[in-house]
């Protein structure tokens, strides 16, 4: 483990250098990883532990088109694969990926099987942080711990294959064995991480919650919209207004920032542009800030998992999830973006 300053702040950093392969393989020789759940984190770490050469099963309800993805990944039932209470049985590593509102449902089955000196893991601190709302209270003579990759499943997945990898964030929140922090680390380096970065249960739901809502998907989406619809108002058109706001933005610039920064990008936009971001990115976090604000102290009270919970554990969600995002996808802002995508040079070549 290194300490690694960030901008000041020194934070303790794991890397595949210090916690190589070899010694994760080691610490889990004689462990058997249950992946509870195959559907975003649970097929890319399954397969990826796999690939790494972990011993690894896999629990789904069945029938189930998880069940049959699984099958179609080279899980071999009655092998490999088991229904979700087996798994847990046969696991003292219980991987439990269910979604949120999913786990809250298994966790009377799950919690059967934790006996003591094993360990449950999660890809998310929702379920412990929000333990009230959740009533996933795990006993006290099981690790429990946490890799939360920075990603989704399929950039877990994708990058691993490429032999890259994504960064992830590590807790330790029990340690009955006096070994917990070695099977995390073990955990976190066997599905891919690039590197891992220490954090508690709370801080990662807290953060997750946040951004998820904020910069990576709510605040885009919404301030994409909104300059999409504004451009509209004032007489562009569609394809003007949805290359100015997404096509440039998520094919051109957020590469280049992805590769050096925002001040790196900034120096190798036009010195019009440089003044004009330079000009106005203040106004912007002025505008910002007080909606932060709000979003942060309602994921703090419990309001936002509360939400999840009851919104998600509904009969219908399915149905109701793919009516918004139905409305997303028929606006013309979107349908415009699709025949945008079609446009690109890769597309065309491939119509030809």
């Amino acid at each position: 483990m290194s300490k690694i300053n960030f901008g000041g702040v020194s934070e303790n950093v794991v890397t595949r250098e210090e916690f190589p392969l070899e010694k994760a393989r080691e610490v889990l020789k004689n462990e058997t990883i249950a992946v509870i759940g195959y559907g975003v984190q649970g097929p890319a770490q399954a397969q990826n532990l796999r690939d790494n050469g972990f011993k690894v099963i896999v629990g789904q309800r069945k029938p189930s088109k998880s069940w049959d993805k699984a099958v179609v990944d080279g899980w071999k039932p009655r092998k490999s694969l088991f229904e979700v209470e087996e798994a847990a049985k046969k696991g003292t590593i219980i991987s439990y990926l269910l979604p949120d509102a999913g786990q809250i449902a298994g966790w009377p089955l799950i919690k059967k099987h934790l006996t003591p000196g094993k360990a449950l893991y999660f890809s998310h601190g929702f379920g412990i942080t929000f333990s009230k709302e959740t009533k996933i209270v795990p006993p006290k003579d099981v690790d429990v711990i946490l890799v939360a990759p920075k990603g989704a499943g399929r950039s877990v997945r994708k990058l691993f294959v490429e032999g890259k990898g994504i960064n992830s964030s590590y807790a330790v929140y029990q340690n009955a064995t006096g070994q917990a922090e070695d099977k995390v680390l073990a955990m976190g380096i066997g599905i891919g991480s690039g590197y891992l970065f220490e954090t508690t249960f709370k801080n990662e739901v807290y953060s997750d919650l946040t951004g998820e809502r904020g910069v990576l998907l709510g605040a885009t989406v919404g301030i994409m919209e909104a300059q999409y619809e504004f451009f509209r108002k004032m007489g562009h058109s569609p394809s003007e207004a949805f290359n100015e706001t997404v096509e440039e933005l998520t094919q051109s610039l957020i590469p280049l920032m992805a590769e050096q920064g925002a001040d790196w990008l900034l120096a190798n936009c036009s010195t019009t542009a440089q003044r004009g971001a330079l000009d106005w990115k203040g106004e912007f976090k002025k505008a910002v800030q007080p909606v932060f604000n709000k979003l942060y102290k309602s994921v703090a009270s419990g309001k936002e998992a509360r939400r999840v919970i009851q919104k998600n554990s509904q009969k219908n969600y399915r149905q109701g999830l793919e009516k918004e995002l139905s409305e997303m996808r028929n606006s013309e802002m979107w349908k415009t973006g699709a025949k945008v995508r079609e446009l690109r040079p890769e597309n065309w070549k491939k119509k030809i």
